[in-house]
């Protein structure tokens, strides 16, 4: 009898083994906590929406769920709630260590999905994050994707490759495909149909080596039983296309971002039957070589205004839209961001949307509404005519390094749409324009779409963040969560510390917009300090709220100086000035401590796509372009994706800064303050597109040590500064 128990047990553990679930859950621990892999127990069991079930199996933790995802979530609820573990978005968060003896589980624990979506990423995220990573940081963000119950990643890389494929088959030569498209960090902006040719040709050896990753991405989120979010065509055409059908019915879209005409996009007229071609053939090679979840990104109007605005014309072309990608495959689902409805609300009257999205089956669509942090869509659209969506969380715009967030908007908002976001109301995403300095936020949206057992969030947060229970840890989160996590991020928005100076009006984009009192974050800083943590969460979080401690501090000192200025104080100009380079010296030096406040790491990180030399400075020149000037075509995003990093705050906003002192200084001392800063501010658009062409700077791509003594330092140190 004992034999046949045993053997009854090795069989059901073989068949165990045999589940391609459960593979893929044991390969995700294995590739989460390597140490700990072999103590926890995974079992499928099907059911009819996703849930996971910790218990305890002798001294194994058992897992169930009813895919892999869903005991991906388990493991990541276990590793929060038992081990105190926060398990990061990128390499740099480093690798978890559990103890000998996991901790028990003492009664078992069920938690089912509250939404069957749960959506992540962005296009931008692309540019401003994603261009330059290799599989080892996808494998990473696709882990950390399944723990947090991502099962609608959007996965457009590579897209360029099978455009290039059907571009030279239909006859387009080699430079007109390769011209056509931007540089790698500005696709995303030509994926959205707003700008071509900047930063090209991209070379071949890209299109090349995005294929294969693309390849592995995809692969590795449809074995976590994710649905990858694949492109289809928008309209979007070369200039070649002209050539060889010039009975087409193509157009010029409207200047975005203040290209001039010659980077406008061309736009085939949905109506047409070449339309119809092409998304049947796109569909078609991308299949081939990337496979199908049939939920296709497609977005024909973002920022970009539709040649009428008549609800009839709308009506039409999303119509003729769909028609295109159900004869390319009858399973399609078209996913859309909601961004369009906000961005150009003037424009897209509830009559407009209503006759656009009602022209297309409500199952066979699926909205993203973007920004609810902000502002809801689908309360003002009665929740998009019975059109599924998602209530997205955004976040951040441009990568920028700003802590912001509206915690407690965010849960009401989120419980709001729970009772009143209607039937359709079926996911709960973040979409994100880039990774930033701002975790806590996309864990918890996240976190909203099961139905987890109470708890004190945020302690539990502040915890897992120092690796136990600690009061003044705990006194620190839940003093940012009301003081300083209360406002939603927006675009350009910085320090003065990474903004180019200005006297009166801004002359760029960035300025400070601050919500809280300086002194809040000070206070939990050094509570965060009485704490005395250890381990790359709690580093990050002492490093990152004093870079952004001493940030605001800039924006103070920077008011003071204006104020000198206006009184033509030399004196008091010389005093200030000299205080905020010194801040901006020590937040170079404190970033220097954190990989992903690292400009070299960026620079390398693009340098290694290089097949030689001359490509890896053309990289580089793209890296740099992006998170500075955005390019030099004379448009308006200059230094919108600002951020406070190591190298690019010593050798870019210091020496912005110091000429500007300098220049100012001479005006006020010489007695003729008439026409300086106009002169100043043409040097220093020269000195700006010369740092983007500059190559091989001196840039560290590796972390220094950090140490709290350090922080506590620089707390000292500029403590009386914020309390003057």
């Amino acid at each position: 009898m004992k034999n046949t128990i045993v053997l009854v047990f090795s069989l059901l553990a073989i068949l165990s083994c045999s589940d391609p679930n459960v593979r893929s859950a044991q390969a995700l621990a294995g590739r989460v906590v390597p140490g700990s892999a072999d103590k926890f127990i995974f079992d499928c069991a099907p059911a009819d929406s996703d849930y996971f079930r910790l218990s305890q199996s002798g001294d194994k933790v058992r897992i169930e769920g009813n895919n892999a995802l869903s005991m991906a979530v388990g493991l990541n609820y276990y590793l929060k709630y038992y081990c105190n573990v926060d398990y990061g978005w990128d390499r740099s968060c480093g690798t978890p260590v559990l103890p000998e003896h996991l901790p028990p589980v003492p009664e078992p624990v069920r938690a089912g999905a509250k939404v069957d979506k749960r959506f992540f990423l962005n296009y931008c995220t692309f540019g401003y994050t994603m261009p330059w990573w290799k599989w080892e940081d996808w494998e990473r963000c696709i882990d950390w994707m399944a723990l947090n119950g991502v099962n609608l990643p959007l996965a457009i890389t590579g897209q360029e490759s099978i455009w290039y494929k059907l571009w030279t088959e239909m006859g387009l030569s080699d430079e007109e495909v390769r011209s056509y498209f931007t540089g790698p960090a500005h696709l995303p902006w030509h994926r959205m149909q707003n700008i071509d040719h900047w930063g090209g040709p991209l070379p071949k050896s890209w299109l090349d080596s995005q294929l294969k990753l693309q390849q592995k991405i995809v692969g590795r989120e449809r074995s976590l039983n994710m649905s990858p979010v694949l492109p289809a065509f928008a309209g979007h055409v070369p200039e070649g296309l002209v050539r060889l059908h010039p009975e087409a019915p193509i157009d010029t879209l409207g200047k975005w971002g203040g290209y001039p005409d010659e980077y406008r996009c061309l736009f085939l007229d949905p109506l047409s039957d070449l339309y119809a071609q092409i998304q049947k053939r796109f569909l078609a090679l991308q299949k081939r070589y990337y496979g199908s979840s049939h939920i296709y990104g497609l977005d024909i109007f973002n920022e970009v205004d539709s040649p009428s605005w008549d609800p009839e014309y709308l009506a039409h072309v999303s119509g003729r839209v769909y028609e295109t990608l159900a004869a390319a495959d009858p399973q399609a689902v078209w996913l859309q961001m909601g961004w369009m409805f906000y961005y150009d609300r003037n424009k897209w009257t509830p009559e407009s949307v209503e006759a656009y999205l009602g022209a297309v089956p409500a199952d066979r669509q699926l909205i993203l509404d973007y920004f609810c942090e902000k502002e809801e869509v689908w309360r003002r659209t009665e929740s998009f005519y019975g059109v599924p969506y998602i209530w997205c969380y955004l976040g951040n715009f441009g990568g920028n390094t700003f802590l912001a967030g509206p915690f407690s908007r965010t849960a009401e908002r989120i419980d709001g749409t729970f009772r009143e976001g209607g039937a359709n109301f079926s996911g709960i995403g973040s979409t994100l324009e880039g990774f930033d300095c701002n975790p806590i936020m996309y864990e918890y949206v996240l976190e909203q779409a099961w139905d987890l057992p109470e708890c004190d969030w945020i302690a539990r947060y502040a915890d897992r963040r120092l690796g136990g229970e600690n009061a003044q840890q705990r006194e620190a989160w839940k003093l940012l969560r009301d003081s300083v996590y209360v406002w939603n991020s927006g675009s350009f928005l910085g320090s003065a510390a990474n903004m180019r100076p200005y006297i009166g009006k801004p002359s760029t984009h960035t300025y400070p917009r601050l919500r809280y009192d300086n002194a809040a974050l000070r206070r939990a800083l050094g509570l965060m300090l009485e704490a005395d943590g250890m381990g790359k969460a709690y580093e990050f979080d002492i490093a990152n709220l004093c870079r952004q401690w001493l940030g605001n501090l800039c924006t103070k000192t920077f008011d003071r100086w204006t104020a000198a200025y206006s009184a033509k104080d030399a004196a008091a100009m010389r005093r200030e000035a000299a205080t905020m380079l010194e801040l901006i010296s020590d937040m170079d030096s404190l970033t220097a401590t954190q990989s992903c406040f690292l400009a070299g790491k960026w620079i390398a990180d693009a340098r290694d796509w290089g097949a030689d030399e001359a490509e890896a400075d053309y990289f580089e020149r793209n890296a740099r372009n992006i998170i500075t000037t955005w390019s030099d075509a004379g448009m308006t995003l200059n230094d919108y994706a600002g951020r406070e990093w190591n190298g690019l705050l010593g050798t870019y906003s210091l020496p912005r800064w110091k000429s500007f002192f300098e220049a100012s200084l001479q005006a006020v001392l010489s007695g003729d303050v008439e026409g300086w800063y106009e002169g100043w501010l043409e040097g220093v658009k020269a000195f700006e597109k010369d740092w983007g062409e500059g190559l091989r700077g001196s840039f560290s791509s590796r972390p220094s040590p950090l140490s709290t003594a350090l922080v506590y330092e620089l707390y000292l140190k500029w403590s009386p500064s914020d309390e003057a």
